[in-house]
């Protein structure tokens, strides 16, 4: 595979993970009492609760993003 291909792919990568990560948190300030009774339905969590797990969530979700698909493709454009 060509390392152009292998920084496409990368790229698009990135501005998927990055449109999910927005999208969760667009649902997540607009519809948040929606998403809390649906979750509730499982999960016993307080209010506080279910907003610490969320951003802790999201928090992990951008920082896996940054790690698996932004360190790798700003590499390759370093070496080629």
């Amino acid at each position: 595979m060509e390392m152009d291909a292998v920084q496409d792919f990368l790229l698009w990568c990135l501005g998927i993970n990055y449109g999910i990560l927005l999208i969760w948190f667009m649902v997540f300030c607009f519809a948040r009492e929606w998403m809390h009774r649906l979750h509730g339905r499982w999960f016993r969590l307080a209010p506080g609760q279910f907003d610490a797990l969320h951003y802790a969530a999201m928090a992990a979700y951008k920082i896996g993003i940054l790690l698996f698909n932004l360190v790798p493709w700003l590499a390759l454009k370093m070496v080629f």
